[in-house]
């Protein structure tokens, strides 16, 4: 149950980092959630956002990370 407690507040403490950092990078106004391949729908009483390319970076920046996490352990 000790492990379970650590991994939870891990992944609190994640989520407050990156929560952090968001809000940061608003205030920068970068655009970094609006990106150029994310596709938009703007109907007349709905709005649907597909974050396609903000996605794939994402993805890609997780895996390098995790990589070079996983090189630095062995």
């Amino acid at each position: 149950m000790s492990e379970l407690g650590r991994a939870m507040i891990v992944l609190g403490a994640i989520l407050v980092v990156v929560g952090i950092v968001m809000v940061v990078l608003e205030k920068t106004h970068l655009p970094i959630a609006r990106l150029p391949g994310d596709i938009v729908y703007r109907g007349k009483n709905t709005t649907v956002y597909f974050p396609l390319a903000t996605s794939i970076l994402l993805s890609v920046i997780v895996t390098v990370v995790l990589y070079l996490v996983s090189r630095w352990r062995k």
